[in-house]
C-alpha cells in the first residue's frame, strides 16, 4: 500500500479478519507541516471483516455511496466480476475510455485484476457493464439509472458526465479494501440518481504557496470520485502570479516569485520571515494538461485572474499598472495591500485584455473568475488619472469606478463569448450587467444578486472556507482561523430562505474554498480539505431533504478506507477508532 504521508503496513489474519495498520509518525521533508513541531506517534487498529471472502448469494454491507444518491433501492444477490466481465457501450467515440477507464483503475488497485476488454453492443449482455447513452427524458442532466442484476451491470444516462458518475457510484459499490483476489462482488442494487446543482465546486489557491502540477491533477482526481465538477482555479495574488502569459513575460520572471515568507501569524511586528525564496508557475503547456485532464473527469477548470486588487505580483512585474508606477514588490506577507492595479490609465485595460486573450485560448470554461474582492480605493484617491476617469464618467466616487472596471473587462469577454463570476464585492458601486456572483462573506452578497436576477455561486466563509480549523487548534496544524469541522459544513444549505422560488432558481450551486497561506505542501492541503470536500460534495449534489449527518457519517467510514488506499492525507478526528 503506497502512501506518502505515513508508514503503514498490512496483515491479513486468517479466514475472514483483516488487520489495518497505521503508523503516523514524523511527516517526511516534502510534507512536513510547518507549524508543527512534534507529532505523536500512535498506532490505530482498524479491524475490518473481510466480506468479500465470502461469494456466496450473500449481499454485500449496505450501500454506502457518497455523496447519497437521489434513491436507491436494495435486492438480495451480488454479481461477480471476474476476468472475463466486459465493459460494453452502445456508442463508440473519446468519451469510452474516460469512463471505462476508472472501473479499470480501480480493480487493478484495489483487486489485482488485469483491465476488464472494452467494446461495443447494441444490447445487454450476460457477464457486462453495459453503458447506454440515451435520450430518456425521464433521466435528468448529469444524472443517470444504475441497475445490478444477475446479468452484470447496466447504466444509462441522457450525457456523458452522467455516464461517468454512475461508474463512480458502481465503484463505491465494490469493497473498500484491497484484496487482491482477481475479482470482486457489486449488490444487486437500482439507483436513480442526478445532482441537486450544476455548480458543484473545490477551489485551490496555487499563488500563496506554489503547488506541483502533479498535485493538481490528483486534486482534481479527487473531485471526480466525489461528483465535484468545477475546479476554481486562483492563478494570480500578491504574493505570486502562476500562469505564463507569453505576452508579458515579466509576469512569470518576476511576479512568480518572491524572496521569502512570513511564518506563522501574526509575526508582521516582529518581521519573522522564513528567509527562503520562494516560486513556481505553470507553462501554457501545463495548463493544456490540467485543461484536458480535467474534461477527461468532467470537471471543468475556471482560471481567476485577480482584478483590480490583490495585484502586487502583476504590479511588481509590470510597474506601470500601478497609480504611483512603484516600484512595487512581491509580497512575502499575506493580508489587503493599497497598491492596485490603476483604473484612469488606458494601459491597464490594454494589459488585461491581451492577458485574458491568451486565457481564454487555454481555457474553454463558460466563465472566468476576475476576483474583485478587497479592492482597496486609498490609491484611486490620490491618483490623478483615476479622478480625472471618475469626472470624465461622471461617476459618483471610487466604488462606481470599481463597477465601470468591473462592466469594461466584462464587456470584453462578453464580446469573446465568455460570462464574468467574481467575489461579492463585484455589487459595490452597481453589478456589471451580465456578471455572476461568488458569496464569500457571507450569504448577503449572494441573496441581492439572486433578488437582481443574476447567477450566484455560495461560498460563505462561515461554512465552505477549508482553510479553517477542523478541531482543536492544539491538535491542529496551523490555520488562518475560524472553527468549521465536518457537520458544520455538511448542515450549510446552498438556498438561502430569503430567497422566493423564482430567486432560488439563480443559485447555480456552492463551492469549498482552499486559501493555502499556511498550507505550504500537498499533505497539508489534503489534509484541511478531507473528508470536508465530501460533505460540502453531498450538500450540492443529494437531495436536501435525504440530508443526514449521521447516515453521512456511517457512509463515509468505506470511503475513509478509500481514502488511505489513495493515499489521501486526511484529517481523522471524526473517523478515529
Amino acid at each position: 500500500m503506497k502512501q506518502a504521508n505515513f508508514k503503514g503496513f498490512l496483515q491479513y489474519y486468517p479466514k475472514n479478519v483483516k488487520i489495518f495498520v497505521i503508523l503516523e509518525t514524523e511527516f517526511n521533508e516534502n510534507y512536513t507541516f510547518s507549524a508543527m513541531k512534534t507529532l505523536k506517534t500512535k498506532l490505530i487498529l482498524l479491524f475490518l471483516p473481510l466480506m468479500i471472502l465470502n461469494y456466496n448469494n450473500k449481499a454485500l454491507a449496505a450501500v454506502n455511496i457518497v455523496p447519497k444518491p437521489v434513491s436507491v433501492t436494495e435486492k438480495p444477490g451480488m454479481f461477480i466480476i471476474n476476468s472475463n466481465t466486459k465493459i460494453l457501450f452502445n456508442f463508440s467515440d473519446e468519451h469510452n475510455e474516460n469512463i471505462a477507464a476508472p472501473v479499470n483503475s480501480h480493480i487493478s488497485r484495489f483487486y489485482g485484476m488485469n483491465p476488464l476488454s472494452v467494446g461495443t453492443a447494441s444490447k445487454q449482455q450476460s457477464n457486462s457493464i453495459y453503458i447506454s447513452l440515451t435520450k430518456n427524458p425521464a433521466i435528468r442532466p448529469e444524472g443517470y439509472l444504475l441497475e445490478v442484476g444477475k446479468g452484470g451491470v447496466t447504466i444509462e444516462a441522457t450525457t456523458h458526465a452522467g455516464l461517468f458518475y454512475a461508474v463512480q457510484s458502481l465503484i463505491q459499490l465494490m469493497p473498500s479494501e484491497e484484496v487482491k483476489m482477481e475479482k470482486t462482488g457489486v449488490p444487486f442494487v437500482s439507483i436513480t440518481d442526478y445532482p441537486r446543482f450544476e455548480w458543484r465546486g473545490l477551489h485551490l489557491d496555487v499563488c500563496r504557496h506554489f503547488m506541483p502540477k502533479e498535485f493538481v491533477l490528483k486534486y482534481i482526481d479527487y473531485m471526480a470520485v466525489h461528483k465535484l465538477n468545477t475546479f476554481h482555479f486562483h492563478l494570480t495574488e500578491d504574493q505570486g502570479w502562476r500562469i505564463e502569459i507569453k505576452k508579458y513575460p515579466r509576469l512569470t520572471e518576476v511576479g512568480s516569485k518572491r524572496k521569502e515568507t512570513i511564518m506563522g501569524r501574526g509575526n508582521e511586528a516582529v518581521k519573522l520571515y522564513d528567509g527562503k525564496p520562494h516560486g513556481g508557475f505553470y507553462t501554457q503547456e501545463d495548463i493544456k494538461e490540467i485543461v484536458a485532464y480535467a474534461a477527461k473527469r468532467y470537471v471543468t477548470v475556471v482560471p481567476e485572474i485577480e482584478m483590480p486588487g490583490h495585484a502586487l505580483a502583476a504590479l511588481a512585474s509590470y510597474p506601470e499598472l500601478g497609480c504611483t508606477g512603484g516600484p512595487y514588490e512581491v509580497a512575502t506577507k499575506w493580508g489587503v495591500f493599497k497598491e492596485v492595479m490603476c483604473a484612469g490609465k488606458e494601459n491597464t485595460f490594454e494589459f488585461l485584455q491581451n492577458v485574458m486573450d491568451e486565457v481564454v485560448a487555454l481555457f474553454p470554461s463558460k466563465f472566468i473568475h476576475i476576483g474583485g474582492d478587497e479592492c482597496p480605493k486609498e490609491s484611486w484617491k490620490e491618483c490623478p488619472d483615476c479622478q480625472q476617469r471618475i469626472k470624465e464618467l461622471g461617476l459618483k466616487d471610487e466604488h462606481e469606478l470599481q463597477s465601470w472596471f468591473i462592466t469594461r473587462m466584462e464587456k470584453y469577454l462578453n464580446a469573446k463569448g465568455r460570462n464574468i463570476i467574481g467575489w461579492d464585492e463585484i455589487l459595490e458601486g452597481g453589478l456589471a450587467p451580465n456578471a455572476a456572483v461568488m458569496s464569500w462573506r457571507g450569504e448577503a452578497g449572494g441573496i441581492a444578486a439572486a433578488k437582481e436576477k443574476h447567477m450566484v455561486v455560495m461560498s460563505p466563509g462561515t461554512h465552505c472556507y477549508l482553510d479553517h480549523f477542523q478541531g482543536p487548534k492544539e491538535t491542529q496544524p496551523l490555520a488562518i482561523g475560524g472553527f468549521t469541522p465536518l457537520e458544520k459544513i455538511y448542515s450549510y444549505e446552498p438556498v438561502p430562505a430569503e430567497l422566493s422560488a423564482e430567486e432560488a432558481k439563480y443559485v447555480m450551486g456552492a463551492q469549498g474554498n482552499v486559501w493555502t497561506e499556511f498550507m505550504p505542501n500537498p499533505a497539508h492541503v489534503e489534509y484541511m480539505v478531507y473528508p470536508r470536500a465530501a460533505a460540502l460534495a453531498e450538500v450540492v449534489w443529494s437531495p436536501k431533504e435525504s440530508r443526514d449527518y449521521k447516515n453521512f457519517k456511517e457512509r463515509m467510514e468505506k470511503m475513509v478506507l478509500r481514502y488511505y488506499t489513495y493515499g489521501i492525507n486526511f484529517c481523522r478526528l471524526e473517523f478515529q477508532k
